[in-house]
């Protein structure tokens, strides 16, 4: 493994404090445990440290050259120290790297700050022993924690948000200065007159993009996802999908638009594309006033709030895209997970979506930025205050216990709903609806069942795979197929597995069962009255 610095910096201290360095003769497994917790614990945020194994050192500084190890020293060390990182809690294993210094052997220990601290470990490594404690450094000391020192570092337990962690797979070379100068001049700020001439690390520092000491600064997610040409290959499925229905479900076509990129141009087109191919405007003339009502399909604030939403408080460590489904009757935003656990179903109930913890501060911080979101809880608000000004049907929130997905579905306005569409419309959502944690009796048809078990049953012939049955409702997306379609048809017994016993078998197929039989026949009736 090569370490991000100079071996012969290291051993001279001419570019890290003695905070982040220490020397040892030999291999003490019990010291080397205690300073290992310290680095991990990073209590002063400098980025962990480096143990040198193998040189002696004289009032802090190192003796040269090195006392060095045994050749066949190395391998037994490097295989102790693995089994070290289990013996912290939470575990922890830092870089190990061998080099050679003067002719002789040494073992480097790069310990970065972790993600997961507070790290204890064990007092003693006797067999006896059953106490742990904090450690940390000060100076060139590691040092068990007491006192104000273990609430200092017991207050940095708190999680790290996902987007404001350090992406240890990427450098700074993934990050575009010509998106960072784009977005600083964007929103106005003053460092966009400097940012040209900036040492590049520093401008990263100033606009908290990085993390990490120096000589081995990492961007952080949040970077990748704005800064970056192709943040997919970092957080896969980091897309937006619309999809157009025109026949509603289980019809024979449908067109698929798929939107990727930095999150704030991602999030912009795929507005734009809203705004020009489904919204649409009727003006209402009346014959004893001369003002005339405008009034739209869709809210499109509402839309434009909800998908701003939905990429603000999705989850990007889930390989899920954010999807737009568009159907004759009504327009559908789903994410991944859903509302966070603290806001009540009562809450949801009277929209008030208000979280006491955020999944992605710093992406609502940038689209804040960008006036493409206002955060402090008042997304749904501004969705409701469009829907009403423009007469619109109230949107539904639809959820599950798990919280495992958020589905915010906007009916078209009354005006516009074709003869075609009127019944389809009123086998949804109705209007005066707010929430439900499963799939609402609304939404269900006369014969009791949902729209996605319906389309399901109509596509099931003989045996299917999932993925042949996907493929026919042009789904591409498991998780979602299984939450909407194929479980909710278990559980309704429209539906059964040819190996029951096997449910994860890669052989297992579906078919109807009597009950989905009579189902399909009566939606063929159905569909020839």
């Amino acid at each position: 493994m090569q370490l991000p610095i100079n071996l012969y910096d290291l051993l001279t201290a001419r570019t890290v404090e003695s905070e982040r360095l220490e020397f040892k003769t030999g291999w003490n497994p019990q010291d080397i445990l205690h300073t290992l917790c310290a680095f991990a614990n990073d209590i002063h945020n400098l980025g962990g440290g480096y143990i040198i194994i193998g040189v002696a050192e004289e009032n802090g500084r190192p003796v040269l050259p090195p006392q060095g190890l045994q050749a066949e020293q190395l391998d037994a060390i490097q295989k102790e120290v693995v089994q070290l990182g289990h013996r912290l809690v939470p575990y922890y294993h830092p870089v190990i790297a061998p080099a050679e210094v003067d002719g002789k052997h040494v073992l480097v220990l790069w310990a970065i700050g972790g993600q997961t601290r507070p790290y204890k470990a064990p007092v003693s490594l006797a067999k006896d022993n059953r106490e742990y404690a904090y450690y940390i450094r000060k100076g060139s000391v590691t040092l068990r924690v007491k006192g104000e020192d273990e609430r200092e570092l017991i207050s940095l337990a708190a999680t790290v948000p996902f987007d404001d962690r350090r992406h240890h797979t990427a450098t700074l070379d993934d990050l575009d200065l010509g998106l960072i100068r784009a977005y600083l001049k964007q929103v106005g700020s003053d460092l966009f007159a400097s940012a040209a001439q900036m040492n590049f690390l520093e401008l990263c520092r100033r606009m908290n993009l990085v993390d990490g000491p120096d000589e081995f600064a990492q961007p952080k997610n949040v970077a990748l996802m704005f800064f970056n040409e192709e943040p997919w290959r970092f957080f896969p499925y980091t897309q937006i999908d619309i999809v157009h229905f025109p026949d509603d479900l289980g019809g024979d076509s449908f067109t698929e638009i798929t939107y990727k990129g930095p999150l704030h141009l991602m999030l912009k087109e795929a507005l734009s594309h809203l705004r020009s191919h489904l919204i649409l405007e009727k003006v209402i003339k009346y014959p004893d006033r001369a003002e005339a009502d405008r009034i739209f399909n869709y809210a499109y604030g509402a839309l434009e709030e909800a998908l701003c939403n939905a990429i603000y408080h999705r989850t990007y460590e889930l390989r899920e895209p954010v999807e737009v489904r568009i159907f004759p009757d009504c327009v559908t935003i789903n994410s991944f997970p859903g509302p966070d656990r603290s806001i009540l179903d009562r809450d949801i109930a009277a929209f008030r979506f208000v979280s006491r913890r955020y999944r992605n501060r710093r992406i609502g911080e940038f689209l804040k930025e960008l006036d493409m979101t206002e955060g402090m809880g008042t997304g749904v608000p501004k969705i409701l205050r469009h829907i009403k000004r423009n007469g619109s049907p109230l949107p539904v929130f639809h959820t599950d216990p798990e919280r495992s997905y958020l589905l915010v579905e906007f009916p078209i306005h009354n005006a516009f709903l074709e003869p075609s569409t009127e019944k389809q419309a009123q086998n949804r959502s109705s209007s005066d609806q707010v929430v439900t944690k499963y799939r609402p009796s609304s939404d269900q048809v006369e014969s009791g069942y949902s729209q996605e078990m319906q389309a399901l049953v109509k596509v099931l012939k003989s045996e299917m795979t999932r993925e042949e049955v996907q493929i026919l409702l042009h789904l591409k997306h498991n998780h979602y197929f299984r939450l909407h379609y194929l479980n909710p048809a278990l559980a309704q017994g429209l539906i059964e597995m040819t190996l029951p016993d096997k449910p994860r078998s890669s052989k297992q197929k579906y078919r109807l069962t009597a009950q989905g039989k009579a189902l399909q026949a009566q939606l063929k009736e159905s569909q020839h009255d």
